[in-house]
């Protein structure tokens, strides 16, 4: 089978918590009154992988979405899990599935329209921050060529053959996998052993040509884990062992009780609410990027950023049709349930029991020395990265606040492109002139 993987990104993309190995190897606009016009997801970044974290006591469900490119029979995963996985488990997942979690949640550009300065509308109430084992014995050791290494399980799952190994000493799983057609590249065996130190297993993935083309699947399907354990934590250190440079990682985190931050690195929110110019319409891309690469310049890559927290009852404004109760579950937050008939009031009360927060690390070996650490927390307050376009009134329109209106807007303008200038590192010279040419003299006197 030749057909290529359709994802959309560069090849030999490692996430966290995988290593990615080769095998030769709507809801309402509440109160802003404004309306969504773009988004920032994480299709934006190269080297971008996706994880969906849901975490219920000690209950944990990790979704694994790599942007990898290539041959189905170069692909495949090693993720260190704390304890043996059985295949009830195990399940996989549909992309289009973590897409939309992707779009609900993904930073956005909002736009308004001034207002008749003559003919003010009434004030509108606010609502942005709304509270509320069996072991299997390994043959064929090859003379102890595998020292310390158990095959405890072997799972069918989707178009994965997946294996459940233990392992005493690092070497012998490296064998292992080289053997099994795993490339390994340079380092991998130290910090295989560090997670070997702390008991943990190897939940191994490869795809299975057969089970592939079977399936008609053009593409691979999100592989899903899920076990219990005290320690909420995403191993991210085997993800920078084949990198070439920097990573990026986004983790949409599911919890009933509220945001989720990282405990071991600075978590910080990203500069939201600004006004922009309007020209930034047509490139909010661009300035996504180069804002939040001014972020992570800012924290020396050594923070994790916070993109997106809010309670999935409601949103606003709306960047992508609510989560159904039936992904939310199938994404691992099985304690929502509900009837997708019940009129939107009853069932957006007990969809608020799940509450989401995007977190978005970039990360190299040297700044992200350890996995990432998480905690929950009882914040609900929401957050957005939320940037504004704000349409000057254009009618003719005489009367005295009118006249004060027009007065106050070259003032306004001047902030907006302070703002963009700040937020993204870009030439203020350049941004006044974009503003000219676009009806907005920024210059000032």
């Amino acid at each position: 089978m030749t057909r290529k993987i359709a994802s959309r990104l560069k090849a030999g993309v490692a996430a966290a918590a995988i290593l990615a190995l080769a095998a030769t190897l709507v809801g309402p606009a509440w109160a802003f009154c404004g309306f969504y016009v773009a988004q920032a997801d994480a299709k934006l970044f190269n080297k971008s992988s996706k994880v969906v974290l849901v975490r219920d006591g000690d209950k944990t469900s990790i979704t694994m979405a790599n942007d990898y490119q290539g041959e189905p029979k170069e692909f495949a995963i090693v993720v260190p899990v704390p304890t043996f996985i059985e295949r009830k488990q195990i399940g996989v997942v549909e992309m289009a599935t973590i897409d939309h979690l992707d779009a609900f949640t993904a930073p956005r550009l909002v736009e308004y329209r001034d207002e008749d300065p003559c003919n003010p509308p009434p004030m509108p109430v606010a609502a942005m921050s709304r509270g509320a084992p069996h072991m299997l014995a390994f043959a064929g050791d090859a003379g102890g060529r595998y020292r310390g290494v158990t095959v405890e399980a072997t799972y069918d799952v989707g178009e994965y053959d997946v294996s459940i190994l233990s392992a005493k000493e690092s070497g012998g799983l490296v064998n292992w996998l080289a053997d099994n057609g795993y490339r390994i590249p340079a380092g991998a065996e130290r910090v295989l052993g560090s997670y070997i130190k702390q008991n943990m297993r190897f939940f191994v993935a490869k795809v299975n040509l057969d089970r592939m083309q079977l399936i008609g699947s053009g593409y691979l399907r999100p592989l899903q884990v899920r076990y219990e354990t005290a320690k909420f934590m995403l191993p991210l250190r085997l993800g920078t062992v084949n990198a070439d440079g920097p990573q990026d990682l986004i983790v949409y985190a599911l919890t009933r009780t509220g945001r989720v931050e990282t405990t071991n690195y600075r978590t910080v929110k990203l500069p939201t609410g600004m006004d922009v110019p309007l020209y930034v319409k047509d490139e909010f891309g661009k300035f996504y990027q180069a804002l939040f690469e001014r972020a992570v310049a800012r924290e020396n890559m050594r923070a994790v950023f916070v993109e997106y927290a809010w309670d999935m009852g409601w949103c606003d404004p709306c960047a992508a049709k609510p989560m159904t109760f039936k992904e939310l579950v199938e994404l691992g937050a099985r304690w929502v349930e509900s009837d997708e008939d019940a009129p939107f009031a009853v069932r957006r009360g007990v969809a608020a029991s799940a509450f989401v927060t995007r977190l978005h690390v970039r990360y190299d070996a040297a700044h992200f020395p350890e996995d990432l650490a998480f905690m929950e927390t009882h914040d609900r307050e929401n957050f957005q990265g939320r940037y504004v376009l704000r349409h000057p009134w254009k009618g003719t329109a005489s009367c005295p606040a009118a006249a004060s209106y027009r007065a106050s807007l070259p003032a306004r303008f001047k902030q907006e492109a302070q703002n963009l200038a700040g937020l993204t590192g870009w030439d203020a010279k350049e941004i006044a002139t974009r503003m000219e040419a676009a009806g907005q003299p920024a210059r000032g006197k």
